[in-house]
This record gives C-alpha cells, sequence and structure tokens, in this order.
C-alpha cells in the first residue's frame, strides 16, 4: 500500500494534525506501558487522565465533555477491522505508526464495506490527531519492529462493555462495545462481530 503522511492535504478528508498541545508529560506516562506481540486496548488510565494536558484535551478537543485517555499498544500489520464512534477520537502517536482509514459514508446499505478504498497514513511520533468521526479505523501497525504506542481520546464510557440488549439485525448487529459499530474482516475472526469487510484483509509490509 502506498503510505501517505498525516501532514498530507490528502489526510484533511480523515482528520486534522492538532496543534497548541504540550504532550510531553504524555508521551513520558505512556512509557510505563506494555507493548505485547499482538495488539492490548485499554480505555481509561487514571495517571494520564491526571495529567494537566487531560483538562485541556476535555475542553478544547471536545467542549468539557467527560472524556477517558487510554491507549492501543502492540505489533500489528493488518487490517482485520474498521471501527467508528459517533464523535472524533484524538491519537496521539507515541512512536511512529502508520492507520488504515477509510470513509463511513462507503458503507454500503447492508454494511459491507470494499477494502480496497482503505488509504494508509503514517503519524509520526509526538504527532496528535483529530480523527473524524466519520473516519473507519482501527489498531494502528507497527513500523518498528518494537512495536507501536498510541494514545487514545474518546469521549467517556467509549469501547467499554455494553450493558443493554442490542438488535441483530441493522446497524445494531455493529455494535460490540459502547459507542463502538465494528465491521471485521473474516480473516481477523473477531469474535461477536458482523464480518462485513469485503476483499483482502489489507495491510504494510
Amino acid at each position: 500500500m502506498k503510505i501517505q503522511n498525516v501532514a498530507d492535504d490528502a489526510f484533511r478528508r480523515y482528520g486534522k494534525v492538532l496543534e497548541g498541545y504540550d504532550f510531553t508529560e504524555l508521551l513520558k506516562e505512556m512509557k510505563h506501558t506494555p507493548v505485547p506481540e499482538d495488539v492490548i486496548y485499554v480505555p481509561s488510565v487514571e495517571e494520564m487522565e491526571a495529567l494537566p494536558v487531560a483538562k485541556e484535551l476535555q475542553n478544547k478537543g471536545y467542549g468539557g465533555l467527560p472524556i477517558e485517555i487510554g491507549y492501543c499498544n502492540g505489533h500489528n500489520k493488518k487490517l482485520n477491522g474498521l471501527e467508528y464512534h459517533r464523535n472524533s477520537e484524538i491519537n496521539v502517536a507515541v512512536t511512529d505508526l502508520v492507520l488504515l482509514i477509510g470513509h463511513q459514508q462507503d458503507i454500503e446499505k447492508d454494511f459491507t464495506y470494499d477494502t480496497s478504498k482503505v488509504e494508509a497514513f503514517l503519524v509520526p511520533a509526538g504527532t496528535g490527531i483529530e480523527v473524524y468521526a466519520t473516519t473507519l479505523h482501527y489498531a494502528p501497525c507497527h513500523v518498528n519492529e518494537a512495536g507501536f504506542q498510541c494514545v487514545v481520546v474518546l469521549p467517556k464510557g467509549t469501547n467499554t462493555e455494553l450493558t443493554f440488549d442490542t438488535a441483530a439485525e441493522g446497524e445494531d448487529k455493529l455494535l460490540t462495545a459502547k459507542n463502538k459499530w465494528l465491521i471485521a474482516h473474516e480473516e481477523a475472526a473477531i469474535e461477536g462481530a458482523f464480518n462485513g469487510l469485503k476483499g483482502e484483509n489489507v495491510g504494510i509490509d
């Protein structure tokens, strides 16, 4: 896949690079987080949410809404799935990493999605980005063999366990956690997920 950069104009349809934040303490706190051979996601980490930048992210990034700050770390080279939320997600790359992303508007009426429409963007280490609500995304891909580390900021409660019943039809069948609609690739064998990604389970070399 051609790997573009989040600084390129092509990324403006998916999100934007954040300016005016000091992520130094956040990046330092991330040094304590594990980088497994697979992928780990933790929605909320108290130590990161206690940092001064958390209040900035809450007020400037989310207009005062309560937020959670967690992380997604590990090793990955494949798409495997695409998810979306009802709101933007803020990512801060601790290491260089690549995001595989698409547009929610390209999901078909039967909730399938053609993976040939996915684009790849490098997020350089230390860069903060806003990923718009209509941007399909999932776990980053690592660039270095040591793996990837990424801070994930979302409205509080997102990606936590569902506490209500959902229908097995329509968009409801994509809801796998609170504020998380997921379309998976069958190759990834994600338990309980709707396998609606059609075509190759794309990735980077």
